[in-house]
């Protein structure tokens, strides 16, 4: 099994949004992601998202959006992103998944030799702050501690591999909570999205402190997927 992942594909979610707003390289962006995720997953393979899969603000918008990406091959794991209004209560968007389609949200899931947990996570404490985003942040820590400690209890020797769609590490590399935690708990892998444009030039790609990072944003993966294992 190799294991795959892309984030932030902002599907439509039946809207007539376009994501050529954002530049002529959105242009075709899922038929590009569509072609290379055919070329090479296989049905045994995993392909993981971590968020902003639609644009849709319900999940009854949502589910043509889901459609789409369940028709492609492998097996699929998704958690939420800041643009997913869709996503509200976890057990109706677990009902609305296909089968070989999975969704995390303060728990841990075991496929094969891996074990897989994360959340949203949140922007990290800066300069311009705010009340509400140290509350949202300190949320995303608490839901981060329930899925690294439902993943401990199921690890095993399983590789460990957490789904964030904020980033973890400041630009800087300088280390945080989220890293604390994440390196605490033996994760192996960190998955992240949420930047685009010139926001990736700043984006941590790498080992830091024995835990690999992996920026994921379609746009910044050339609409390709990075393999992961």
């Amino acid at each position: 099994m190799r294991v795959y992942a892309i984030s932030d594909l902002h599907l439509l979610g039946g809207s007539d949004k376009s994501m050529s707003v954002f530049g002529s390289h959105w242009d075709g962006h899922f038929k590009r992601i569509g072609a290379d995720w055919r070329a090479r997953v296989t049905p045994e393979d995993l392909v993981l998202l971590p968020g902003d899969l639609s644009w849709a603000m319900k999940l009854e918008d949502a589910l043509e959006d889901i459609a789409l990406v369940a028709a492609l091959p492998g097996r699929k794991v998704i958690s939420r992103g800041n643009h997913d209004y869709w996503w509200n209560s976890i057990s109706r968007v677990r009902d609305a998944l296909p089968q070989d389609m999975y969704a995390l949200q303060n728990d841990a899931l075991n496929i094969e030799n891996v074990t897989l947990c994360g959340t949203r996570g949140w922007t990290l404490p800066g300069d311009e702050w705010s009340k509400e985003d140290e509350r949202i942040y300190r949320r995303e820590l608490k839901r981060l501690e329930l899925s690294l400690d439902a993943a401990g209890r199921i690890a095993q020797d399983r590789t460990l591999l957490c789904m964030l769609h904020y980033p973890p590490l400041t630009e800087a590399q300088k280390d945080t909570e989220v890293t604390a935690m994440l390196e605490q708990a033996g994760v192996k892998h960190v998955l992240y999205g949420h930047l685009h444009g010139p926001s990736l030039k700043g984006a941590f790609r790498g080992e830091h402190n024995g835990v690999m990072y992996h920026q994921v944003s379609c746009d910044g993966t050339g609409f390709q997927l990075v393999e992961i294992i």
